[in-house]
């Protein structure tokens, strides 16, 4: 089953602030790990999130980490962020680092 990639709002925002070679890397690791298999875990890359309600799933591509949500047929992309900032953006959202 091949899974529709949504990008909310923020998400793409983010991705329009991003240099184009790293625009670059983040869409061809959407297309590679979440069009097909969006929830399957892997030690490299896509790890489910546990103890908050929301994003369920974090891809990490380079410096950047990619949090989003599975829901049928689609992968809502919900924030792409740097590395050094994923702490402060999940206590923004209310979940826990």
């Amino acid at each position: 089953m091949s899974y529709e990639i949504i990008l909310a709002p923020e998400a793409a925002q983010d991705l329009r602030r991003l240099s184009a070679r790293d625009r670059s890397s983040i869409r061809d690791a959407l297309e590679r790990h979440l069009r097909d298999e969006p929830g399957k875990e892997s030690r490299s890359g896509i790890k489910r999130l546990r103890g908050i309600s929301r994003p369920h799933y974090r891809l990490r591509v380079g410096e950047f980490r990619v949090f989003y949500d599975v829901l049928e047929g689609a992968v809502e992309i919900l924030a792409i962020v740097p590395k050094t900032q994923v702490e402060e953006w999940l206590k923004g959202i209310g979940g826990k680092a």
